[in-house]
């Protein structure tokens, strides 16, 4: 199994903007405890970038009152990052789907023991260009119309999509098969995980999503609903119709259970062995829970309802 090299991906611009204005008004570094810890060190985190914003902003206020431990945040994708942390890689795997069984078993048969952490809520966002006229909502049957593996080589002008579309020529971009968000998506729209048209433009990265939906008229992606929020100048989010008429993706949407069935719990993996042997892993995991409303609010999350923050704290101050 190759090895993948961590790499610390760009926190949004409005993210340290926003951890910029809470810090200029918080306390002092005593308050903070900034001055006098005892901790140092790294924490290794990878995977999912639709879960990566979330995580760097938990780095950042964490670093606030541990300035001398660095939390690293890589996005090699969901899959790609179980790959390195069942291999004991990294302490900590971002997620956007829950773990598959053949990664426990990798986790198992390496001796990683570990323990999932719901730390979000999110709406995946179908996203056109700001400058479509055309979209404003689009069944879950038109969508698989369009995402299908049937699609690849036969639909290939919006009006194959909708008679009412124009017959402008489709350009579509989405995320790789290392994303959770690819699985995801076309688990819940084409009906099996893993199963889509490959004619599209693929990138693990969602910012080159967003820049290539952006820059044409005609292109249609998808991904986590920060990624819109952050660009939404550019994009425009596109309404689903499951059934029951057009809902637009929101944290109230999602939240409520109307945004179907693109609204998904998002996760952290947290190594139990790198808790219990790094102090600065189990610091940071109690942090991030307990902190999590907040963390959330500063990175434009959909944060947790007040049951799922209870779950989350119990189930962080259980690891070590």
């Amino acid at each position: 199994m190759n090895r993948r090299t961590l790499r610390r991906a760009a926190v949004p611009a409005t993210l340290f903007i926003a951890l910029g204005l809470t810090a200029c008004g918080g306390g002092n570094e005593e308050e903070s405890g900034g001055g006098d810890s005892a901790l140092s060190g790294e924490v290794l985190v990878d995977g999912s970038s639709t879960v990566q914003p979330l995580t760097a902003a938990a780095g950042e206020f964490f670093a606030e009152e541990e300035p001398q431990v660095n939390v690293s945040v890589g996005t090699s994708g969901t899959g790609g990052g179980f790959e390195v942390f069942c291999q004991g890689e990294t302490d900590i795997s971002n997620a956007s789907r829950p773990i598959k069984d053949e990664e426990a078993a990798l986790c198992e048969e390496n001796g990683i023991e570990f323990t999932e952490l719901q730390v979000a809520t999110d709406a995946l966002t179908v996203v056109v260009s700001a400058d479509n006229d055309f979209i404003d909502c689009l069944t879950t049957a038109e969508l698989a119309t369009l995402w299908g593996p049937d699609a690849e080589g036969t639909v290939s002008t919006w009006n194959q999509v909708n008679p009412e579309f124009p017959a402008e020529e489709i350009e579509l971009y989405g995320p790789g098969t290392d994303s959770g968000t690819f699985d995801y998506f076309t688990d819940e729209i084409n009906g099996e995980e893993g199963v889509s048209r490959t004619d599209y433009n693929a990138s693990e990265d969602d910012n080159v999503i967003v820049q290539g939906v952006s820059g044409s008229a005609n292109a249609l992606g998808y991904f986590g609903y920060t990624y819109f929020e952050e660009n939404a100048e550019a994009l425009k989010a596109v309404e689903i119709d499951s059934g029951e008429g057009c809902v637009a993706p929101s944290a109230e949407t999602a939240q409520d259970g109307t945004y179907t069935p693109l609204a998904r719990p998002l996760f952290i993996y947290v190594s139990n062995t790198a808790a219990s042997e790094k102090p600065e892993v189990k610091a940071f995991v109690d942090f991030y829970a307990t902190n999590d409303d907040r963390i959330a609010e500063a990175a434009q999350y959909i944060p947790l309802n007040d049951e799922q923050r209870g779950e989350l704290e119990s189930a962080a101050s259980s690891i070590g």
